[in-house]
């Protein structure tokens, strides 16, 4: 493939990803593969979607606070408790052969399809977030969360929306305001043990980024939950034949 197309290719699917991921969820199924079957090894590519993770969520944060929505003190103190997860789990994730990080997140893939099918969170919530903050199970769900987003990442919006909904009963807007914070916040310490084994490739982590956070910048302005529907048809179609790939079934 062409280098600028495989670039302009790459700014589209990050475009979309940042969109999702902050939207909802399940963005990085889309990036990592695609950066895999771009030429990456399977570390490399992890690393790489980490520099379109960290900005993305960044410019997330700074969105949702010019939109006055900006509760730091929780999101800061649930972050706390997945840095110690990522870390560990970005350590095993630079020391794993290729070949079985490709096929672990085949596996991944075909799960997040069934979580997708079978995901039903209510819009339409009403509780006020301070009435229901009181689930001690959501802290050794975040380091379980942050060991799983410093492995790999894929599929750990969902599992944010999930615990952060069902376990803290907080209102969707707000889910997706502490959940783009808290992963901006383990990506850090992730991206730079990533950084530091050599695993990222800066020019195509870069402009993946640059597509990302444009994409997470409208999704929190404009909140738009229109159209998750057919979007997820879409996710669903694309990651199944991503999964075949990578389980060499196709």
């Amino acid at each position: 493939m062409d280098e600028i197309l495989k670039l302009f290719l790459l700014f589209g699917v990050g475009s979309i990803a940042g969109f999702i991921n902050v939207m909802a969820g399940g963005g990085s199924t889309i990036t990592l593969p695609t950066l895999i079957f771009l030429g990456l090894d399977g570390a490399l590519a992890n690393g790489t979607n980490r520099v379109g993770i960290f900005v993305q969520t960044l410019t997330a944060v700074i969105s949702f606070r010019q939109e006055k929505y900006h509760k730091i003190k929780l999101g800061l103190k649930l972050a706390a408790f997945t840095l110690p997860g990522a870390i560990i789990g970005a350590i095993i994730a630079v020391n794993i052969s290729n070949e079985l990080f490709q096929k672990i997140l085949g596996y991944v893939l075909i799960g997040i399809i069934f979580s997708m099918l079978l995901r039903k969170i209510n819009k339409n919530k009403t509780e006020e977030d301070k009435q229901n903050q009181n689930s001690w199970l959501i802290y050794p769900a975040m380091f379980v969360m942050g060991f799983y987003g410093g492995f790999m990442q894929v599929g750990i919006g969902f599992m944010f929306m999930a615990s952060l909904y069902h376990l803290l009963k907080l209102k969707l807007l707000h889910v997706n305001m502490h959940k783009v914070l808290i992963i901006c916040i383990y990506t850090l310490p992730a991206l730079l043990i990533f950084i530091l084994t050599g695993n990222v490739n800066w020019k195509l982590g870069l402009v993946l980024a640059a597509g990302m956070a444009s994409g997470a910048w409208w999704s929190a302005k404009l909140s738009i939950k229109k159209g998750e529907k057919i979007i997820r048809i879409i996710l669903i179609a694309a990651i199944l034949l991503m999964s075949l790939k990578l389980l060499d079934v196709i």
